[in-house]
């Protein structure tokens, strides 16, 4: 960083310190993430037209490709920027740089979208072409750092040759037009070289970042992916208020909308991921991978609301069941996600097996009860109150295991966890 805080002169990029005290997000990285709450909008409005016309398998598939596309290129900028933000002119204007291949990406969400719905090609053209501008862009942030910081050069060297060889791969997927399965196929193992980059790069340095600064940056795009299911409830209330007017059904899915969100965005914060990344950064890897989900869930249960303001509408092809699963699988997938992480970063507590059992029966009974022509408002009351009941059983106990877990965890983390 520049010495002065008020000047944006080139600065080398030596490596941050990963003990730094008081390091919180950057005004650039909240920037940044505002073009991905971009991406997740359009992806779950993409998501919720799909599913709302029937076209389920189709419309997986497709907000799995965006949604990996998205998250991961988020990923590997915030890893970055946590090891090597030096905030001078010249990482501004190539964040700016990926910045606009988010646009990019996001413009091309629709036409991926409906080309694989309609079953003949994969039109991804413009998708990928923006996830290689992003990625390029982060190609020249790693050279830039081998070359300023050469304690670490070799590992900065290894992200950017694999970064770079598997934009070679995006970009012959950009230039051949060929049938879904193959696309899938050329897709698959430039996917499994992008995960296998940071861990075939770091395997002998690790670069140093930091274990606060990156649970900050992982809540604060949870709670950006959190503003879809916020979005796809005001659907669902305007759907309903143009159809039957004002009435206590109304009030009902707003409120079971609204709890939702609220409540899987106090569920997300049980988890001490600071003070787990910190005792133990073994466990980095995990966590953020396991991320790719937890973001994709969220913006899944947006796309759901979506979808229930299409069925209050009268343009859904899904039945009561189909419209309440649409919202109850990405929330119980959330949850799961959740108690997994916290298993792996903590440990394995017996009280989270119990709820995650009734919060997946809580679940399944909202579909089941659909499946019995309950009413869908009601459904979506008794989805909105599963995560309810993991925070109830937390306050009551679950905070002080975790307090006696967190003790144990920092007692028993390596000196080399600790260490960049």
């Amino acid at each position: 960083m520049s010495n002065n805080p008020l000047s944006h002169a080139l600065a080398a990029m030596g490596g941050r310190d990963p003990l730094e005290k008081g390091r919180v997000s950057t005004p650039l990285e909240l920037f940044f993430d505002l073009t991905f709450a971009i991406s997740f909008g359009v992806a779950a409005a993409q998501f919720a037209g799909a599913l709302a016309e029937g076209h389920v398998g189709a419309g997986l598939l497709a907000f799995g490709f965006a949604m990996f596309a998205v998250v991961w290129a988020w990923i590997n900028f915030s890893w970055f920027a946590s090891a090597y933000d030096t905030d001078d002119w010249v990482f501004r204007l190539v964040t700016m740089v990926q910045m606009v291949g988010v646009l990019i990406l996001a413009m091309g969400l629709e036409p991926m979208f409906s080309s694989i719905v309609e079953g003949g090609h994969v039109d991804n053209r413009v998708m990928v072409l923006g996830y290689v501008v992003m990625r390029l862009a982060l190609v020249f942030q790693w050279l830039r750092a081998a070359r300023q910081d050469p304690g670490r050069r070799a590992t900065c060297l290894k992200y950017a040759k694999y970064l770079a060889i598997a934009q070679l791969g995006w970009i012959v997927v950009i230039f051949v037009e060929t049938s879904i399965p193959v696309m899938f196929l050329m897709a698959a193992p430039l996917f499994v070289l992008e995960m296998s980059t940071p861990g075939l790069a770091e395997r002998r340095v690790r670069t140093p970042w930091h274990a606060h600064h990156i649970a900050e940056r992982y809540s604060l795009l949870v709670i950006i992916a959190l503003g879809e299911c916020l979005l796809g409830t005001i659907e669902a209330l305007r759907a309903l208020v143009a159809t039957h007017g004002w009435s206590v059904d109304t009030a009902v899915v707003g409120l079971a909308g609204t709890g939702l969100a609220f409540a899987m965005w106090w569920l997300y914060f049980i988890l001490p991921s600071g003070q787990a990344l910190h005792a133990n950064r073994n466990v980095s890897y995990i966590f953020g991978y396991s991320h790719i989900l937890v973001f994709s869930a969220i913006a899944a249960t947006g796309a759901g609301l979506h979808v229930v303001a299409y069925y209050l509408e009268g343009h859904s092809a899904l039945s009561e069941a189909g419209v309440v699963a649409a919202v109850a699988i990405p929330v119980a997938v959330f949850a799961l996600a959740l108690v997994g992480l916290y298993a792996v970063m903590v440990e394995l507590d017996p009280l989270h097996l119990w709820m995650a059992a009734g919060f997946v029966a809580a679940t399944a009974g909202a579909v089941l009860l659909a499946l019995a022509q309950a009413p869908v408002a009601l459904c979506l009351v008794i989805v909105a109150a599963a995560p309810a009941g993991m925070i109830i059983a937390d306050e009551k106990l679950g905070h002080r295991r975790r307090q006696a877990a967190l003790g144990r965890l920092a007692g028993h983390g390596a000196p080399g966890d600790r260490q960049a």
